[in-house]
């Protein structure tokens, strides 16, 4: 896998700062474009088309729903780590939301990326999660209807990866109760072409 700095989209639209300067920054740089932190580059944030959005808000549906007390579920939201920022389209925390109010979560439990344009990018941020200690890292690949699943991480690496096709159901093995059913998922694919 290559690093996520290697990604050629990524590496077109850098800017080196630490994470404090980072911090001191507005809500969008000098471009009037809006940013996250990866591994200390300001790394402008792509738009989202129609597809990435419908299925992030499907996701964000069906996990809502079936949230555990002592979670909460952030959407499009920071997560500081040491040298990053990342705004993932959705990340399970523990905890709740006014846990948060005077500093971002340093790790979570679940964090997915709806990849339409940018897998390898988004493949990419996976040694981030796990050096943060993400449990469970998912990779939403609407137009394959497939969701890759990161788990066990170990410095900058997850021990296992496995596709889940369109067929299968998932369960996120940290957190109780949350379960995606792959066929319902990807069938408003089908219907909403």
């Amino acid at each position: 896998m290559l690093s996520v700095l290697d990604q050629p989209d990524l590496r077109q639209r850098i800017s080196r700062l630490s994470v404090a300067e980072y911090h001191q920054l507005g809500e969008y740089n000098e471009r009037g474009k809006r940013t996250e932190l990866i591994r200390g580059i300001a790394v402008e944030k792509m738009s989202k088309s129609p597809l990435h959005g419908t299925i992030a808000s499907l996701l964000q549906d069906i996990i809502a729903a079936q949230l555990p007390s002592g979670f909460c579920l952030r959407r499009e939201e920071p997560l500081t780590f040491r040298d990053s920022e990342p705004e993932p389209d959705l990340a399970i925390v523990s905890g709740k939301r006014i846990d948060f109010l005077h500093a971002h979560p340093s790790t979570a439990m679940l964090v997915v990326e709806v990849a339409v344009t940018s897998p390898e990018a988004d493949r990419a941020l996976s040694e981030l999660y796990a050096e943060a200690g993400v449990d469970e890292y998912w990779v939403v690949l609407p137009r394959e209807c497939v969701i890759e699943v990161y788990r066990n991480p170990a410095g900058l690496r997850y021990g296992e990866m496995r596709a889940y096709t369109r067929a299968e159901h998932l369960e996120c093995l940290k957190i109780p109760g949350v379960k995606i059913s792959l066929p319902e998922l990807f069938a408003a694919l089908s219907t909403g072409e």
